[in-house]
Order: structure tokens, then C-alpha cells, then sequence
């Protein structure tokens, strides 16, 4: 198991004292990645071992649902908290126009999701939230996310309230960035957190490079709410 250093910041929430610090990859920055900065205390682990019945990491520490109300693909507002309590959630934060983890990690679930018995994908929400809230605007993320699965839930609305609902989780969000050939570079945690419909909270933590046959063996899991280990 690696310990990561974290940057501090001002947030204060108790919820992330003992929560996981995460080793963030960068997506769609123009010099093909870099390392984001996760938030916490800087005392808490993240096994690599991936001991325990799961592929991916499970924390040592685990995530609140963050209690934001967003705008979803039909235009409306969408508390992520209330409406996606009870169902195991599959949390990722990325934007429309990424070239590279964004497509491919949407494309990964949606591929796992096929090979799951439909009782499973019925109590499993998959939720991308935009970092490039000016750019997706709700017709336009429905769009790219009917490309994976139509079922997907997509959220835009306001970067400082993106950002700020990134952060609770552990997430690094910086501002988009419009470059000289009018693409947008939005660098990101590129990480996936799953929450148990149990108590609302991320124990499982998809690393960037995560493919299709590891949500699929996952997400079952994590719908089941199946305790792990983090020694």
C-alpha cells in the first residue's frame, strides 16, 4: 500500500478527516496527462494491493454523496444526493469534448453494463458530471452520453458549485481552458467512485486505467454493498 501526498485545502469537512487521499491522473491536458492533487488530511491510504473481493481499489476511507443540485440533460435541477440515494452510483467528473479517459471510461461502464444481469443495471446509476459546464449544455451532453448507454445521468450547471462538489470527494477540478485552436483543455481526476446503495458513501475507487471486464466485476458487488479490505 502507497501513501500520496495531498495538497491541503480550506474545505474543513469532517467527512474527508478519514477519507481516502487519491492518486489523480489528469485527463485531456494538452501534454497527454499530468498528476492532479486529491484532498485530505494527508494520513489516510488507498490500498493498491487490491486485496479483498474487488478489482478495483477499496478505500480505506470512504466519501459522502455530495448534496449538490445540478442541472440534468432535460434541463431541470437534480440533487445528486436525494435522487440517486438507495442505488449503488458510479460517480465520474469529466467533460464532452475530452480526447482520450473521458470516451473511453464512459465506453468501459457501458460495456459492462451489457454483460450484467438487467436486475443489477436497474440499481446501478451511472452519473457524469461536466468540468466544462460553458460547453455542455444539457442537449449536448444527452447527446454524447446516448453514444454509451441512454441511461447515463449527466449534470452541468455552474463550475464553482462543479468544483467545490469535486473537491468534497476528493476530486481535483481546474478551470477549463480554451485553447488557440478553440478546443477546450479541462484537466481532471480521471478516477470513478462507487457508492453503496447501502450508506451512500464511496468505498471503491476506479483507477483511470480500469477496463470494461473490471466494472463488470465490480458493479455487482458494489450493488450488493460488499464489505472489503483496506489493510
Amino acid at each position: 500500500m502507497n501513501r500520496f501526498p495531498v495538497r491541503s485545502t480550506a474545505l474543513g469537512a469532517a467527512a474527508l478527516a478519514a477519507a481516502a487521499s487519491l492518486l489523480l491522473s489528469a485527463c485531456g491536458s494538452s501534454s497527454g496527462g499530468s498528476t492532479g492533487s486529491a484532498v485530505g488530511d494527508g494520513s489516510a491510504q488507498v490500498s493498491q494491493s487490491h486485496s479483498g473481493p474487488y478489482q478495483a481499489n477499496y478505500l480505506s476511507g470512504s466519501f459522502a454523496m455530495p448534496d449538490v443540485t445540478l442541472t440534468d440533460t432535460s434541463g431541470k435541477p437534480y440533487n445528486l444526493a436525494e435522487r440517486t440515494r438507495g442505488k449503488a452510483v458510479l460517480l465520474y467528473f469529466g467533460y464532452t469534448r475530452c480526447p482520450d479517459i473521458c470516451p473511453t471510461t464512459m465506453g468501459d461502464i457501458a460495456v459492462a453494463l451489457q454483460k450484467l444481469p438487467a436486475s443489477v443495471r436497474a440499481e446501478t446509476d451511472v452519473v457524469f458530471v461536466s468540468t466544462d459546464p460553458k460547453d455542455d449544455t444539457p442537449a449536448a451532453l444527452r447527446s454524447w452520453l446516448n453514444s454509451f448507454n441512454s441511461s447515463f445521468i449527466g449534470l452541468t450547471g455552474d463550475f464553482t458549485t462543479i468544483q467545490k462538489a469535486a473537491r468534497s470527494v476528493g476530486i481535483s477540478v481546474d478551470p477549463p481552458v480554451k485553447n488557440a485552436d478553440g478546443s477546450v483543455t479541462s484537466t481532471h481526476g480521471a478516477e470513478v467512485l462507487g457508492y453503496f446503495p447501502t450508506d451512500h458513501r464511496a468505498h471503491v475507487l476506479f483507477t483511470s486505467d480500469a477496463g470494461s471486464s473490471e466494472y463488470a466485476h465490480d458493479i455487482p458487488l458494489i450493488a450488493a454493498a460488499t464489505p472489503g479490505t483496506s489493510s
